[in-house]
């Protein structure tokens, strides 16, 4: 049975079993009016019970289960019908265990599938292709997933949202899940990305601790006030990278120059057999800074935990990209770099980020000259960006935040 059937079926099972299973709750209620309902972290109530329902499809034969599952997602390669392999995942418990063992990363497949494929290494061999929509009325940028709004049009994938905030000394721009939810107390939020004054450096911060555990740098030192933010929902932020452009002093023609160091990502990933941390799952970082944190009575404001000291841990050697040196071609008298089809309007937006890798470092030339992130302007307001291993969406997607904030010091 096709799995639209299954899930029709499904609904209708349990809107079944809920009018009956109502009725009959309403009827021991009217014959057992002295007897008490165990309610889970709740006193004992008539009037609220709250009873565990099993649909059948959480008994559904193990291994039965996992050749359904296998064959939607050999069968459902592209968005909107992946669709499928997420609402096999909220069917129940059960169902999703085995559907997140057999979905793989977005390295091992090259699908984007649940939200935290969007922190994971992207693909070795054939970047991701994605472009990015600006608004300038309302400051907002979105990342969909496919090859242009022209050839996607609907069937386009909304990836991750930002929001640009102006402030007196810096520009943020916050990262969310969904394009109506900028809170940093909200699960949506992912992250940020913040500038210094003169918009020459900026610093991308994850809300999610990096997963390897050496990689691990300072939390953000901002105060957040009480009357801000609920105490319970206390938004913790990682610095995992840090993005400069360099200075054109001179005013010389030619695109922007910029460095970016990822501090979650070692230098040994893109070396002969390396691998990139790769997140499972999101962690509940707020219940445990609150658990690690105590809160001094009186005070007003928190302060999150201070950087480690580096002989705690041992020192690695972080990732850094830099830009791929474009040549001038002398018919079009202006700079240029093979985006492959991909770009199609001249910009200083424009760039190709390949591996910058010392001479004692086992990183090979070919790997040095692998593009692992592009972008460039395709039409007003739309740029395209593709990514690969061992960039992932979010880290892609705050770099190309950066180049859309004002930088008269660089141009």
């Amino acid at each position: 049975m096709p799995l639209r059937g299954i899930i029709c079926e499904k609904t209708e099972i349990r809107e079944s079993s809920g009018n009956s299973s109502r009725k009959v709750r309403e009827g021991v209620q009217m014959r057992h009016l002295g007897k008490s309902h165990i309610v889970p972290e709740q006193p004992s109530s008539l009037s609220s019970p709250v009873p565990v329902e099993q649909s059948r499809w959480a008994n559904f034969p193990p291994e039965l289960l996992l050749d359904v599952i296998q064959r939607v997602e050999a069968s459902e390669t592209s968005w909107p019908s992946r669709r499928d392999v997420v609402a096999c995942a909220s069917v129940c418990r059960s169902w999703r265990m085995i559907t997140k063992e057999v979905v793989r990363t977005p390295e091992q497949s090259g699908w984007i599938t649940f939200p935290i494929s969007l922190k994971q290494p992207g693909p070795r061999d054939t970047p991701i292709q994605c472009f990015i929509k600006r608004e300038r009325a309302t400051s907002t940028f979105r990342l969909y997933l496919g090859l242009s709004p022209a050839l996607s049009g609907n069937l386009s994938k909304l990836l991750l949202t930002a929001k640009r905030i102006r402030r007196a000394m810096s520009t943020e721009f916050i990262i969310s899940l969904i394009p109506d939810d900028f809170s940093r107390a909200s699960n949506n939020y992912l992250g940020k990305l913040r500038s210094n004054f003169l918009g020459t450096k900026f610093s991308i911060y994850d809300s999610q601790p990096p997963h390897d555990p050496k990689l691990r740098t300072s939390r953000s030192k901002r105060r957040i006030h009480l009357k801000q933010v609920s105490p319970s929902r206390t938004p913790t932020n990682y610095k995992v990278a840090a993005v400069a452009y360099e200075l054109n002093v001179l005013r010389t023609r030619g695109p922007r120059r910029m460095r970016c160091t990822m501090h979650s990502i070692p230098i040994a990933s893109v070396e002969e057999g390396g691998t990139a941390p790769t997140p499972t799952e999101f962690k509940d970082c707020i219940n445990e800074y609150h658990s690690s944190t105590p809160l001094s009575k009186g005070k007003k404001a928190i302060t999150e935990s201070p950087t480690e000291s580096p002989d705690s841990q041992e020192s690695v050697a972080p990732l850094i990209l830099k830009n791929k040196a474009p040549r001038w071609h002398e018919q079009l008298q202006c700079w240029c770099l093979n985006f492959k089809g991909r770009v199609t309007v001249a910009s200083v937006k424009n760039f190709q980020l390949v591996a910058a890798a010392e001479t004692n470092q086992n990183v090979s030339a070919a790997e040095q000259e692998r593009v692992i992130l592009q972008f460039g302007k395709i039409g007003k307001d739309i740029f395209t960006m593709d990514y690969r291993y061992p960039l992932s969406a979010f880290q892609a997607f705050a770099i190309c935040l950066s180049s859309f904030d004002t930088k008269p010091a660089c141009e």
